[in-house]
Parts: C-alpha cells; structure tokens; sequence
C-alpha cells in the first residue's frame, strides 16, 4: 500500500504494548484513506481503505486477548461493519474494470449487452456508495477513532 508506514515495534516490550503500537498505527492507516472514498471517478480510495480496514480487523483478531473483551468485540463489531460497506462497493468496481477491460477484444454483436451490463452496475455501484456514505461520515469516524484509541490505551495500560 502507498504510504504504508513500518510499525516499529520493541523485542523487550510486552505484548500488549505491541498490540497497542499495531492496532494505532493499522487505525491511522483506515482513517487515511477516507476523505475521499465516495470518489466514484477514483475507485482506489475504496481499495486502499478496504485494505486497510482488513488490516486492522487482522490486528484486532491476532491481539484479542490484549483487549478488554467487551471494548475489543464493539469495536471489532464497527471496523467489520465498515469493512463490509466497503466490499459491496469495492465488488461493483472490480466488476465494472474488468467488463470495460474486455470491451476492446468483444465482439461487437458482445460490446452493447456489455455496455448495459456496465451501465445496470454502475447504478449497482451508485447504491453501495449511498449505503457506504453513513459509515463514513465526519461523526461516525470520528467514534471509531476514540473508539480504537481507548482500546489501544487499555492494552498499552496492561
């Protein structure tokens, strides 16, 4: 991933501090990418924060037991929830590249059902975006953000 930062982690220190340190900065690299996700003319915004949601829910899961159980499973409970709003609207975009990657070799008999293949997607596409839009808004993130940061905290504590 672009601008994907190495976590520096300590051999001596705890694992709790590990999952402390990997969860924030897995955190950070989800809320990197959201400002311009609703992008339908710049589809890799999607990728790049569905990546990194899958990245952090990796984290939360590896470092379950660093986390005060009730605070890790909500908090796992959102980052999955937003993971999937993604993957709705990631699914429609790869569906889309690939069919207007085959239109050149199609036959042209081929080229008009595809077009209105592409066309029935895009409006597929349009509403996994206005699904996506609530998870992504400036209030919502900004709970997941103190969300995650309260469970680093408590694992960085024990």
């Amino acid at each position: 991933m672009a601008g994907a930062r190495k976590v520096k982690l300590d051999c001596e220190g705890s694992f709790s501090k590990a999952a402390a340190r990997v969860v924030e900065v897995r955190s950070k690299e989800v809320f990197a990418h959201s400002d311009r996700v609703l992008d339908l003319s710049d589809v890799e915004h999607v990728h790049d924060m569905r990546v990194a949601t899958r990245r952090l829910r990796a984290a939360l899961e590896i470092f379950e037991p660093c986390f005060p159980r009730k605070r890790h499973r909500k908090a796992l409970k959102k980052v999955k929830a937003l993971a999937d709003a993604l993957g709705e609207r990631r699914d429609t975009d790869v569906e889309i590249a690939m069919l207007e990657g085959l239109l050149d070799d199609a036959a042209e008999a081929d080229r008009s059902a595809m077009r209105v293949l592409i066309d029935e997607l895009g409006v597929r596409q349009a509403e996994a975006n206005e699904a996506l839009a609530p998870y992504i808004t400036p209030k919502r993130l900004k709970k997941l953000r103190r969300r995650l940061m309260r469970l680093v905290k408590k694992a960085g504590a024990r």
